[in-house]
């Protein structure tokens, strides 16, 4: 495949534009200024990171290591759930909820793919298995953030309506319905918009980078559909575990809302 090289000038150039709207945001008061240089030195930073170790394990790593950084990628996507909630669980709960939530839908599904659907050999081939994993942790990991935040808000803001609800005899599950349901729906919006606008609004980025990087269109395109299942299924999934289990931790075994376990 004939890809064109980019210099470090060539990153430079398109850095001029992050620039810009850093400073931009100063005579707006946004007060963002400072996240925004933030951000483009850690994406800069992490994705040649990411980079130099992928090189590694595409050349000599074997299946431990592929495991290992898995294990690794996984547990920071389960941070950042934690990191973005304004209202969170105590301890690790938040954490441990979005991680589990995040490995029983990711994993297998990532597994499948590798072994069913691509069916390369070995399955583990890092140069498949770490992009397909990266892709479906990230997008499960905002649809986890987005209905778990959904989740905890109005739990916090609608409390006397679902104790009132417990009052008058519903369950926990029966009180909490309408709450659960517009929290899996605000955690898939974002998945569902990205599926509906694909190829008519914007290009995906995976089929987007094998182009450029010289794969025929109609390859790149199938691709990125098997990538948009993965994607929309591996969210849903996750979304719905991780409000599921959010909304049980909760309650106690006698029906009572414990607003306590919440910071």
């Amino acid at each position: 495949m004939n890809v064109i090289p980019l210099t470090a000038f060539d990153l430079l150039l398109t850095s001029l534009a992050v620039i810009f709207l850093a400073l931009l945001s100063l005579p707006l008061r946004l007060e963002m200024a400072s996240q925004i240089v933030v951000a483009a030195l850690r994406t800069t930073v992490q994705l040649l990171l990411i980079g130099f170790i992928l090189k590694w394990l595409f050349t000599s790593a074997g299946p431990g290591w592929i495991a290992v950084l898995s294990i690794f990628m996984l547990l920071n996507a389960g941070c950042e759930v934690s990191r973005r909630q304004k209202r969170k669980f105590k301890g690790l709960w938040g954490f441990g909820i979005g991680t589990l939530s995040m490995f029983l839908t990711s994993f297998p599904m990532v597994i499948f793919t590798l072994t069913v659907v691509i069916n390369n050999q070995p399955w583990y081939e890092p140069r498949y298995a770490i992009p397909l994993l990266g892709m479906l942790l990230g997008n499960t990991m905002n649809g986890v953030s987005l209905g778990f935040d959904r989740l905890l808000h109005n739990v916090w803001q609608q409390r006397q309506i679902i104790e009132n609800r417990l009052m008058l005899g519903e369950t926990w599950f029966e009180a909490l319905t309408e709450i659960r349901r517009e929290s899996i729906r605000s955690g898939l919006m974002p998945t569902i918009n990205a599926m509906m606008a694909a190829g008519i609004v914007s290009l995906p980025g995976m089929m987007t980078g094998q182009i450029l990087a010289g794969s025929p269109p109609l390859e790149a395109v199938k691709y990125q559909i098997m990538i948009m299942f993965l994607i929309g299924s591996g969210s849903g999934f996750g979304t719905i575990a991780a409000v599921s289990l959010g909304a049980r931790r909760l309650f106690d075994s006698r029906q009572r809302l414990h607003l306590e376990r919440l910071t």
